[in-house]
């Protein structure tokens, strides 16, 4: 049960007076967002389960199923190596010429990206496409700006519970195989209303700003090593520590899984954030981290047993279930951004600041956690090593609150 959250004075979101009425959704620019959402959920979302198979392939470990972890980790943090030195460059233009033209660029990345990696035939030719994606693509922090621009405090959480419906669209199809004037730039307002011009950098790195950093930063860590490890995990063979899933299968258990989520999200996070608050949800997100941890060596212990059968597949879904609410630690995240942010023309600017800091945790999430999986399976390794840091990044987050 999750504890009633009564102080407001809390450092992961500083809530403002709650008007008694609470402002409509704009519909006529939020759906547009919706849809600027998809293209990067798409295209995560159909590499996601035939990385392990497709490194396989191309011969990259030569026949070793102990290195496939750590190619897949190369693979995936490469992506968010060069989002990290762009990221906040993006975030910052955005504040000054508008979200549009940044917003189009990332779209034209994923295009060309996904081409390019469609017809790479070696892992250097992989590794550059993802590298080109991701130094061109500030979609999910665009995004997450345009929609700080087109709400407020009382009607942002609404809002939120609706991103779930590109995530399940990108999520559930992506495995299984426009400009426009509606668009509220940040300098845009009433006629005659004087607006708030962007502050510098130093103006923005303050006590809330960082702290909202690293409680991001820390689940951000969590959430993408446990991304690269379960495919990885579910493609293992049973005698090396995994379940001996075949692409298909596991595409099918991230589409489902992706799909409930986005409707728990949808249909609850706004009731439950009206309820309990951010903090509340945050914690309780943090902390199923450790079962959800704890459910591999499980799995795969019953996998040595008793095959593939009723109680691992329990296993998995109870896995699944709980990752509910690790994903709702985001909206939190991003709702405390918007709090954190010193005026509304600076929005852009301190999103990218976390969001730097966030995709260097991201290198280090799938890169070290692949890695480790993989070392964790060689002869006279430690084969629960890769749980031993998953655990340790939990309690490090929840060290933070």
């Amino acid at each position: 049960m999750i504890a009633q959250q009564n102080d407001e004075e809390t450092h992961l979101l500083q809530r403002p007076e709650q008007p008694t009425a609470k402002t409509p959704l704009p519909w006529d620019q939020f759906w547009i967002l919706l849809l600027l959402e998809m293209p990067d959920f798409l295209s995560s979302g159909t590499l996601a389960p035939f990385i392990p198979q497709l490194i396989r392939d191309i011969g990259v470990t030569h026949g070793d199923e102990t290195k496939v972890g750590h190619y897949a980790g190369i693979l995936q943090s490469s992506y968010y190596a060069a989002h990290t030195l762009t990221i906040f460059h993006w975030s910052q233009l955005s504040d000054h010429i508008g979200r549009r033209p940044v917003i189009l660029t990332a779209l034209s990345a994923i295009v060309i990206s996904m081409l390019s990696f469609g017809l790479s035939k070696t892992f250097l030719g992989l590794v550059v496409s993802r590298i080109v994606c991701g130094a061109f693509d500030p979609s999910d922090s665009m995004v997450k700006s345009m929609l700080m621009d087109i709400t407020d405090a009382t009607n942002m959480p609404k809002a939120y519970s609706y991103i779930p419906i590109p995530l399940m669209i990108g999520t559930s199809i992506g495995p299984r195989q426009p400009s426009s004037n509606v668009i509220v730039d940040p300098g845009e307002g009433s006629p005659g209303e004087v607006q708030p011009k962007p502050l510098p950098l130093r103006a923005l790195l303050t006590s809330k700003v960082l702290s909202v950093t690293a409680s991001y930063t820390t689940m951000g860590l969590f959430q993408t090593g446990y991304n690269s490890v379960l495919p990885v995990f579910y493609a293992t063979p049973i005698e090396l520590g995994g379940l001996s899933l075949d692409p298909p299968r596991i595409g099918a258990l991230l589409a489902v899984s992706g799909v409930i989520h986005g409707i728990f999200q949808l249909l609850f996070y706004a009731h439950l954030h009206d309820r309990f608050g951010a903090k509340a949800i945050f914690i309780t997100g943090v902390s199923s981290g450790i079962p959800i941890v704890i459910l591999f060596p499980v799995a795969n212990a019953l996998a040595r047993a008793y095959g593939i059968g009723m109680a691992v597949w329990l296993c998995v879904v109870v896995q699944l279930t709980l990752k509910t609410s690790l994903v709702l630690c985001f909206p939190c995240m991003a709702l405390s951004i918007r709090a954190a942010a010193p005026n509304r023309a600076s929005l852009g600017t301190t999103n990218g600041i976390v969001m730097v800091v966030v995709a260097v945790a991201r290198i280090i999430g799938p890169a070290s956690a692949a890695s480790v999986f993989s070392y964790s399976l060689q002869e006279g390794h430690d084969a629960w090593l890769i749980y031993y840091f998953f655990i340790a990044i939990t309690f490090l987050a929840e060290a933070g609150l």
